[in-house]
């Protein structure tokens, strides 16, 4: 369960008081809404389905997953299943290594979805296990379905835009830059980073 309404309002009040950038566009734009995602490996599995192609494509590609695997899919229904049979569902040679790295984990009991440590930068570690999981999707998983309050994922392009348009600067930072700047919003960083999604391109600011 990502974060709540009222913990984004709080974070964001916290953050704005001492950043006058966010403070304005707060006025401007209000608060965005909150971005949820269940826990657990099937939030995993969609986003593996959804790397790399357009949003029509992960649905329909979802759709066909559903229909062999059901709308909970069993981990180990999906390593028995041969290369055929998920590859009419749409899944390429990558994205089966992919699904079938997180579906091993999870049937061999090494990745549980329920049960990640609570350190931020070690839940990261666990996840980056999976082949074809990064820190952002890590990041992404943990602020959405975990609501963790601290996810800063610095490497999203649309944070250093939306950060840029926030504070006025020159041009887009660099994720190192990105990090930097939002040191002193800890612990609210995670409610920050969804309010540059909503200001990337608000045509209120």
């Amino acid at each position: 369960m990502g974060l709540s309404a009222e913990q984004i309002k709080q974070g964001l009040d916290a953050v704005a008081a001492r950043e006058p950038g966010i403070a304005r566009a707060l006025e401007r734009t209000g608060y965005p809404e909150p971005r949820i995602r269940d826990r657990g490996h099937v939030t995993m599995m969609r986003t593996i389905v959804g790397q790399q192609v357009s949003v029509a494509a992960a649905a329909s590609m979802w759709r066909k997953f559903e229909e062999f695997a059901g709308t909970d899919p069993d981990p180990a229904r999906v390593l028995a299943a041969d290369f055929d049979t998920l590859r009419a569902c749409g899944l390429s040679r990558q994205k089966q290594g992919y699904m079938r790295s997180l579906c091993e984990l999870v049937a061999e009991g090494a990745l549980d979805f329920h049960a990640l440590p609570v350190d931020d930068e070690e839940a990261i570690e666990q996840l980056t296990r999976i082949k074809g999981i990064g820190r952002w999707s890590a990041e992404i998983y943990l602020l959405f379905a975990e609501g963790r309050a601290d996810i800063w994922p610095a490497g999203d392009l649309a944070v250093q835009a939306g950060l840029a348009k926030l504070l006025d600067l020159p041009e887009r930072p660099s994720e190192k830059r990105t990090r930097e700047l939002a040191e002193v919003w800890r612990p609210h960083r995670g409610a920050t980073a969804i309010f540059t999604w909503h200001c990337y391109n608000n045509p209120a600011l």
